[in-house]
């Protein structure tokens, strides 16, 4: 099988990649993070306006490059590389992935928006209860006339505090965890009755506790059909999976790479700790970890269009391994550095923090063994 990339797939890497080596150091970073808004927005312009990155998953016929999730892994590796702070999965990955499943007159309307760099879309889904299942829900949304009435609550809901709009599952009918009665509705950010407590993360974002309180919603807010959301929600929060693995791919290769630079340079009773036989061992184990990372990216990447259980396994054997190997790439590149790993002023414990929160965003590896298992065992 040729693995290997096209020719726009080879531009879209090279391009990006100068962009934020001209744009994106470790200090420009630390700037925007201490910003007053916790980001720079000329750079989400720039990536849709300047480069058309934000339009290279989308069709051409939305004014895209017509690429797909080859592309949002490309994208996102990259992303990770310079550990960009950038809501591109929250708004291309997740907000358009829902979109273009969907389809009809508001994918038409919101989707060059995004193109175009006028739309931030923050995926309200997680609630303190609900742990990795989607359907746990306590969120309703209750059919008042034409529309609905939203009430509820979302925890760390990434990228919400610069959000022109929100992506939330809320229950329509049922109870508890029950497939049937999950919906999914796209709003705008700024109705009346929605609540925020916006804070930063360990990593360097910014997300926020999102209330509902007695919001009234359009009925032409709701994604797909009444109650019979959670396909869609399982399929896009699956693809973002496979795209946090393709940023963790980023992440863990500057891990490596830092760590290994580190030892050429530290020297320990004269010489370089890089010539230590014991830490050289190291090193190609996580080297072993980097490039089976991306091996297990790619093919899950490539089987996200399959039938459901096919795919949902391959994404949980990807994010499985995935989660692994950031533990460990980054617990190795803190110990190698020793103290010096963990202070703010080096890169080093950046990477190693969003790391640490990619082993447990979209569910831990113990949580896609079990489901994996589960998924093997019914077929």
């Amino acid at each position: 099988m040729d693995f290997s990339y096209t020719e726009t797939q080879d531009m879209i890497r090279e391009t990006l990649s100068r962009f934020l080596a001209d744009t994106y150091d470790f200090d420009s970073r630390g700037k925007m993070i201490a910003s007053a808004t916790g980001r720079d927005a000329g750079i989400w312009k720039a990536l849709a306006q300047d480069l058309g990155m934000l339009g290279a998953s989308f069709s051409e016929e939305h004014g895209g490059l017509g690429g797909g999730h080859l592309e949002n892994a490309l994208i996102m590796e990259e992303l990770g590389k310079v550990i960009a702070i950038e809501p591109y999965l929250q708004t291309v990955v997740l907000g358009g992935g829902a979109l273009k499943a969907v389809g009809g007159a508001i994918a038409d309307a919101v989707i060059p928006e995004i193109i175009g760099g006028n739309v931030v879309i923050a995926f309200a889904y997680a609630e303190p209860q609900g742990r990795y299942n989607l359907a746990n829900l306590r969120t309703t949304a209750k059919k008042d006339g034409a529309g609905y009435v939203l009430n509820g609550h979302k925890g760390v809901v990434y990228a919400a505090p610069w959000a022109s709009h929100l992506l939330v599952t809320a229950r329509t009918g049922g109870s508890g965890s029950e497939a049937a009665g999950v919906s999914l509705f796209l709003i705008d950010a700024n109705l009346p009755g929605i609540v925020r407590r916006d804070y930063p993360t360990v990593d360097g974002f910014q997300a926020s506790e999102v209330y509902f309180e007695n919001v009234a919603i359009p009925g032409d807010a709701l994604l797909g059909g009444e109650g019979a959301g959670l396909p869609l929600i399982e399929q896009i929060v699956d693809e973002a999976t496979v795209s946090v693995c393709a940023e963790a791919c980023g992440v863990t290769f500057k891990l490596h790479q830092g760590t290994l630079e580190y030892a050429r340079q530290r020297n320990q009773f004269g010489q370089p700790i890089s010539r230590f036989q014991v830490l050289q061992h190291r090193m190609v184990d996580m080297f072993m970890e980097v490039e089976q990372s991306k091996s297990m990216t790619t093919m899950a990447t490539l089987k996200l269009d399959l039938p459901a259980a096919e795919r949902m396994a391959a994404v949980s054997a990807c994010k499985a391994k995935v989660s692994r190997a950031a533990k460990f790439v980054g617990q190795n590149a803190i110990q190698t550095h020793g103290g010096i790993g963990i202070t703010q002023e080096l890169a080093i414990g950046h990477y190693f923090k969003r790391a640490t929160m990619i082993e447990g965003q979209f569910g831990s590896a113990d949580h896609h063994y079990d489901r994996f298992e589960k998924l093997t065992l019914a077929a």
